[in-house]
């Protein structure tokens, strides 16, 4: 299936094939639980963007691995490159137009992220 996204302003659209049933993570970090942020991690390949790169600016912090990006305008963050997975994207579900058809919500204990972050690998991994 592929769905397609934006920001709250729509300056930034994408889209990302993924199947129609998707493991999502919650994330307990700090980043994640204070922007409510809804992990569907994919392969770059599955990922495309489609209006707004000149609108996307990029945080980053501690490693300096992740890309947190948000658009200028609205300062949403509907996407980004996650340090579990550096070869992938992480869309934020909630930015998403339309919503999977299943939708498995995991809990991720991102506040111990060292220990956890190998449960994450094989998401971005192509299929």
């Amino acid at each position: 299936m592929i769905y397609q996204g934006s920001c709250h302003c729509q300056a930034v659209r994408f889209q990302v094939e993924t199947p129609a049933a998707v493991e999502i993570e919650r994330c307990n970090c700090s980043v994640c639980r204070k922007s409510g942020y809804l992990h569907l991690i994919v392969p770059r390949s599955r990922f495309t963007l489609l209006a707004g790169e000149e609108h996307i600016t990029t945080y980053t912090f501690n490693s300096g691995i992740a890309q947190h990006t948000f658009c200028k305008i609205c300062g949403i963050k509907p996407f980004y490159t996650p340090r579990s997975n550096p070869d992938g994207i992480d869309v934020n579900l909630n930015c998403l137009d339309e919503m999977p058809a299943q939708v498995n919500i995991v809990e991720f204990d991102g506040q111990d992220w060292e220990n956890n972050a190998h449960k994450l690998a094989h998401k971005s991994v192509e299929i």
